[in-house]
This record gives C-alpha cells, sequence and structure tokens, in this order.
C-alpha cells in the first residue's frame, strides 16, 4: 500500500515528564487505526505531531508530497458568529455542494435537524459538535484525524458516522486514525489498533475485539508484571468471545488459544444470584411509573409512560439527544415531578444518581482524597473479595500518590471514577448512572463494568456508549416521540425504528428560486428519493470495484483495464444522475 505519513523516533516531553521517547509510527493508504490508552499517556499528543500541530523535541514526521491531512480536535474552535451553512459549505454556490452526493449524505447524517441559517452561538455544545464534524467531512482529505469524535453523538449518529467512514475509507483509499473510547466505534471502524501506553506505541491487528486477544496473550506471557490487568482484560475477552458473532468474527487468529484463556472465566454476572439479593435488599416494589407525562409550558416531552421497574432490574434508556432521557431519570429519581400520571416508589428505595455535572464534589473539592475516603467506612465484595475504598480507588486506575490530590485538582476521569467510588459505597439499592463512560478510557470503563457486575441491585443506564449499554445491561427501551417502548431487539432495533419513524429530511435549500406546484413538487421529490438511492448504489458498485482492483494479478493488464472501463462508466452514469438531480431540484422546492 502507499506511504501517506510517518513518525520517526520521535520524541515527545514536558517540563514534568517524558510522554514519547524513541516512537516510530506510520500511516498507508487504506489504513483505519484506533487509539487506545489511558488518559494523559499522550493520544492527542501523537495525533498533534503527526498532523504537523505539534513539533516534537526529536525525530522527525515525514508526509508525502501534496497529501492533505484533516484534524478534529476536541476542543470547539467554530467562531460563534457563522452559520450552520457557512461553517459547513463556506461561500460554495448552492449548486456545488447540493449536486455532490458526499455532502448531500453528511448534512442528512449529521445536521439535517438544525436551521441552515442557525448562527452558531446560538446552538448547544453537542449541536456545534455536529457542525464541526459535518465541516470536516465535506472536505477533501487524503488523511483524516478525528479526536473522540463520538463525543456529544447519540447512538444514532456514532452508527451513522461508522458508516460513513467505513465507506469513504475504504482499503484502497486514504488513511484515517481515530482516537476514541467508544469500544463498538473501535471494533466498527477500525482494521488496525495503536495501545498508546508507557512513552511508546505499540501495533495490534483488527479492532477492539482483536486488540483485547493480543493483548491478553501480552499479559499472559508478562503474568508476574500484569496479574491485574490481565485478569481483568480475560474478563473482557470472555465478554467478547460469549458475545454477538459479529464481534467474535473478527478476529482470525489464535481462536483456539483464545478459548483455552477464557475456558475458567465464568459468565460475567450469575443473573440468579444478583436477582436474588436485590430482592432481599429492596423487597418487591421499586418504582412505578403510571400513566406518567411531563411537560414544561406547552412542550410535552414525556407521555403516557408505564413502567413499573423490578428488583435486579439492569435497563438501559436510548434516544436521541433531546429526547427526554435525562428528564425520565429524574422522573424516577423524584427530581421532577409529573405533570400528569403518578410516580410511585417503594419503601426500601434507596437511590443513587451519578450525574454529568459532579454534584457530590463540588463541596469536597477542596479535601484530599484520602480523606474522602477516611469517611467511607463500608467495604465493597467484587469476584467473593472484600475490598476496603482504597483498593477499590486502585482498582479504579488510581496510583498512591493521588490519595494526596485534593478532589478538585483530578482530570475528568479522575472525578468520575471517584464519584461512581462514593455512589457505590453509600451503598444504594437503585443506581443510576447518567453518561458514565464520559471522559473514562477503556481501560477504566472495564473495571467500571467489573466492579458493576457484582452490584446486586436495581441499574439504570443512559449511555451513547452502545458497549458499555450492552456489556452491563440486560435489557433496553427507547424514548420515541415522548413514549417509552420496550427493545427486544436491543440497540439494532431501536436504529430500525429510527429509520422507519423518521422522515427522509430535504437537504437545505435557499429560500430563493422559482415555486413549482404542489403535484410537481411531490413528483419531483419523488424522483429525487429514487435518484439518490440510485446514486448511493452506484457508489457501493464503485466502491467494490476498486477492491477488487486492488486485489486482482497486477500482471493481467486485460482484467485490469476491464475493471478501470467499469469504474469509469458508473462515474459517467453517477455524473448524469447529480445532474438530473440538480434539475429536479428546482421543482422540489
Amino acid at each position: 500500500m502507499a506511504f501517506l505519513l510517518a513518525g520517526e523516533a520521535l520524541h515527545l516531553e514536558y517540563p514534568t515528564r517524558v510522554v514519547f521517547d524513541g516512537v516510530t509510527a506510520g500511516l498507508n493508504e487504506g489504513d483505519r487505526i484506533g487509539v487506545v490508552g489511558r488518559n494523559g499517556d499522550g493520544k492527542s499528543s501523537l495525533l498533534g505531531m503527526l498532523a504537523g500541530r505539534i513539533t516534537p523535541d526529536g525525530g522527525r514526521v515525514l508526509v508525502r508530497g501534496g497529501v492533505r491531512i484533516g484534524v478534529l480536535d476536541q476542543a470547539d474552535t467554530l467562531p460563534d458568529g457563522l452559520t450552520v451553512a457557512h461553517a459547513i459549505v463556506g461561500d460554495a454556490p448552492e449548486h456545488e455542494w447540493a449536486g455532490d452526493a458526499r455532502v448531500r449524505d453528511v448534512i442528512a447524517g449529521l445536521v439535517a435537524d438544525l436551521p441552515w441559517d442557525a448562527p452558531l452561538g446560538t446552538l448547544s455544545g453537542g449541536q456545534r459538535r455536529r457542525v464541526a464534524l459535518a465541516a470536516l467531512l465535506v472536505g477533501d482529505w487524503d488523511v483524516l484525524m478525528l479526536d473522540e469524535p463520538t463525543n456529544h453523538l447519540d447512538v444514532e449518529g456514532i452508527t451513522w458516522l461508522a458508516g460513513h467512514l467505513k465507506a469513504r475509507w475504504a482499503r484502497t483509499a486514504g488513511g484515517l486514525l481515530v482516537v476514541t473510547h467508544d469500544r463498538w466505534f473501535l471494533d466498527e471502524v477500525a482494521t488496525a489498533t495503536w495501545e498508546v501506553h508507557d512513552q511508546l506505541v505499540e501495533p495490534f491487528e483488527g479492532g477492539y475485539a482483536a486488540y483485547v486477544l493480543q493483548r491478553v496473550e501480552r499479559d499472559r506471557q508478562a503474568a508476574a508484571v500484569e496479574a491485574k490487568r490481565q485478569n481483568l482484560m480475560r474478563k473482557e475477552l470472555a465478554w467478547l468471545r460469549r458475545g454477538a458473532p459479529a464481534r467474535t468474527s473478527k478476529p482470525k487468529f489464535r481462536i483456539d488459544a483464545a478459548n483455552q484463556l477464557i475456558s475458567d472465566v465464568p459468565p460475567p454476572r450469575d443473573q440468579l444470584a444478583l436477582s436474588r439479593l436485590a430482592t432481599a435488599r429492596l423487597g418487591k416494589d421499586v418504582v412505578d411509573l403510571i400513566d406518567a407525562g411531563v411537560s414544561f409550558g406547552d412542550n410535552e416531552v414525556l407521555r403516557h409512560v408505564e413502567w413499573r421497574i423490578a428488583p435486579g432490574e439492569r435497563t438501559a434508556i436510548l434516544g436521541a439527544n433531546g429526547s427526554g432521557k435525562s428528564t425520565l431519570l429524574n422522573l424516577i429519581a423524584g427530581q421532577v415531578a409529573p405533570s400528569v400520571g403518578r410516580v410511585k416508589t417503594g419503601k426500601t428505595v434507596k437511590l443513587a444518581v451519578l450525574d454529568q455535572q459532579f454534584r457530590e464534589l463540588a463541596a469536597i473539592a477542596d479535601e484530599r482524597v484520602r480523606e474522602v475516603l477516611a469517611r467511607a467506612r463500608t467495604s465493597y465484595v467484587v469476584d467473593g473479595r472484600e475490598l476496603t475504598p482504597a483498593q477499590l480507588l486502585e482498582r479504579l486506575g488510581f496510583a498512591r500518590e493521588h490519595l494526596s490530590a485534593r478532589v478538585g485538582e483530578l482530570s475528568g476521569g479522575q472525578k468520575r471514577r471517584l464519584q461512581l467510588l462514593l455512589v457505590l459505597l453509600s451503598e444504594p439499592n437503585v443506581l443510576i448512572l447518567d453518561e458514565p463512560s464520559n471522559d473514562v478510557d477503556t481501560d477504566m470503563l472495564a473495571a467500571v463494568e467489573d466492579l458493576l457486575d457484582t452490584w446486586p441491585g436495581t441499574l439504570l443506564v443512559v449511555s451513547h456508549d452502545r458497549y458499555f449499554v450492552e456489556r452491563v445491561t440486560n435489557q433496553q427501551y427507547a424514548i420515541i416521540d415522548g413514549r417509552l417502548r420496550h427493545l427486544p431487539g436491543g440497540v439494532d432495533e431501536y436504529l430500525l425504528l429510527r429509520t422507519a419513524d423518521r422522515a427522509a429530511a430535504p437537504v437545505p435549500r435557499s429560500a430563493t428560486g422559482p415555486k413549482a406546484s404542489a403535484a410537481e413538487a411531490r413528483a419531483a421529490r419523488k424522483e429525487l428519493d429514487a435518484i439518490e438511492r440510485k446514486i448511493e448504489r452506484l457508489a457501493r458498485h464503485i466502491d467494490t470495484l476498486h477492491e477488487r482492483m486492488a486485489g486482482h494479478d497486477h500482471s493481467d493488464y486485460a482484467g485490469l483495464a476491464a475493471l478501470d472501463a467499469d469504474v469509469k462508466a458508473a462515474e459517467a452514469e453517477t455524473e448524469a444522475l447529480e445532474t438530473q438531480w440538480l434539475e429536479l431540484s428546482e421543482l422540489a422546492g
């Protein structure tokens, strides 16, 4: 495969520590690489050096001539005064961007619900993130570097982004580098994984499932040094191997060795034992929502919600941003009163909430971590072992020196883990987690899941992290049009429902141009939809032809010439359809 860029013997250090020492890593045509590692180990710094935004203290970065690099930062850098339209397509005339199938796809996938002329200053943080991502994806790049692209995206948006990246960055075109803690997204998109740790970058084949398999083998060989991490990753591997066939089919090597490694690993949860414990602690009544609804003024957020939450239930609540998930959690927690209907809470319920705002930590921001733990005299049982609060904190990735740090000085991920620890030690029997995976890296997510495996109460989760949802819960509900709906088919069923229920949103247009009659507009719209489907089929066909050419015997000139002719014919047909689309779009209005 053709070379795109590489870093040779990269060295980077800050006044307090060395981040990288002698790192060499490269990106070729067709590579889709996921970058994982603990928070603070240098994932974003690695992208910065390869993109030319950070100058290394040693070594060099080589970039092939003419290679165009696009970067999505974690920070919001868009000016407030820009409109959505100008941020995404700039000053390009409408006929140019509207005639580009790729631009239309990005707009429909990320910002179809946003007013095209809305100033960015009026948008929420999540909406601005989607605009920034759309503005990057409509560009023409040879290398795309994305730093936490799934932040602020809902499950539907993450699924669309994964499909878009796989289609656009095929094995024969460009290169993709993604820093992400979203393990489902990583497994869906990446063909290789780089783990950033201990001042180096270690490559692995495949996505997250394959990475876990190889890392378990590495840890097994170094058991004396990595004993604690090994046990955790073996349990993670057991989850993956017992999961959906799509996951377990991805690693194409050492399957027998993997099965042997996990042969003595029990299921993540003893559901019967947990259910018995939960019933003993909670009784039969937890929280009943009876024909409940919530309105804020004229805005009806939830309506006709019927849900009798059972002891030991482990449920995830899905829904688009703004659909009412947090309102539902607040209704269950008693922080919001129902506008209609009623909420009945059992007498033995002791409820705790892990929120997104760190409210519990604000009052103890000036205290040291050890002082906070000294007041928590209870213990916690994990895998049959009774652990002290300090041991639990170590299990969640805190080093001994962190015990002397003040709570307010901790990073976002450390605060999230300390918050979870304090919530668990308060011994609730109903636990609500609102986006618990925010600011937490993949290793710590596995550790959090490990703790939750042995927690015997009722667990309610709102998260856009599909892997986390499927890992810690046994069933899923969704809020669609203000109603709560059970999903026997899980996340896949939710995505199908959203696709079926959502009316096809037209591409945003300017208000100028002649108006057609209603009948003409409807006919044109129908034909436009048919053309768009044809263009999408042709795009997939062209990608397939490119892949066949890449794998074809290069000495077979006749075969290659025939494939090249097929590509040119498909591209010509696409161009003709796009011209027809432009003409009809004037009638569709």
